[in-house]
């Protein structure tokens, strides 16, 4: 049976994080990912991970601490657990608008990401939807992120890729060696679950999750990962996912 972790991105806004921790183990997770949101005390989050029997393989830090304190970002990494380091976005002042522009910034994360990985950690980039709307000339950022830099891993948000307007089959067929982890979320049908941005419990919406599923197995990925940028109930969308998922 797969370990699927949670983003607890996805519970930010239903505190406190040990309730979530415990809801989450109860309901099946045996993994989490991190955020910035839940760094502050990384020994406190250490001990309310090990004592819900919960591991953290993952997580998201942004591009300023990853080039300015990558120190930080290393021992916070090592105090939960880490495996994997991902840089999860940038605003929209710091996007490129040509093919140059985004081949540079891919070769500028793989130098912020150099003292993480020589630490050990997996380091690589997770999409949205804006690295996959082409660009004047036809191409997308995600390919010229992920071509300029091949030390990168890739961390798939397949609804993301989908909002973008992109096949997420064809991103995994051309890129699946890169995969490190995938996001699993899932998209309300058209005018559906406008509250909660347009997002669905996994399994419940559009996306093609079983026929997804069989094609990642054809990669190297085996950290999945649970997320829902805005429910409403977060209990709801944990509880309603893993049990989709089982059946993928």
């Amino acid at each position: 049976m797969t370990a699927f972790s949670y983003q607890l991105y996805s519970s930010r806004e239903f505190p406190p994080l040990g309730d979530t921790l415990a809801m989450l183990r109860g309901l099946g997770y045996q993994q989490v990912e991190g955020y910035g949101g839940v760094y502050d005390d990384p020994a406190a989050l250490r001990a309310a991970l090990d004592s819900n029997g919960l591991t953290m393989p993952s997580g998201h830090f942004g591009l300023d601490a990853l080039e300015n304190d990558s120190a930080g970002v290393i021992e916070i990494a090592k105090t939960a657990g880490m495996k994997s380091v991902f840089c999860p976005h940038i605003g929209p002042d710091l996007r490129p608008d040509s093919a140059a522009g985004w081949s540079e910034f891919g070769r500028r994360l793989a130098k912020a990401g150099e003292p993480i990985m020589k630490a050990g950690f997996t380091f690589g980039w997770h999409n949205h939807d804006f690295e996959l709307r082409p660009l004047a000339d036809g191409t997308v950022p995600l390919a010229h992120i992920l071509d300029a830099a091949p030390e990168l891993a890739w961390e798939a948000d397949i609804a993301w890729i989908v909002r973008g307007g992109a096949d997420p089959f064809d991103w995994i067929a051309r890129y699946g060696d890169r995969l490190a982890s995938v996001h699993v979320k899932d998209i309300a049908p058209a005018g559906e679950k406008a509250d909660e941005d347009g997002w669905d419990d996994v399994g419940h919406g559009t996306i093609p999750w079983p026929a997804l599923w069989a094609a990642l197995k054809n990669t190297p990925v085996d950290l999945f990962v649970m997320e829902h940028d805005k429910p409403n109930d977060h209990e709801r969308f944990a509880r309603r996912s893993i049990e989709a998922a089982r059946g993928f």
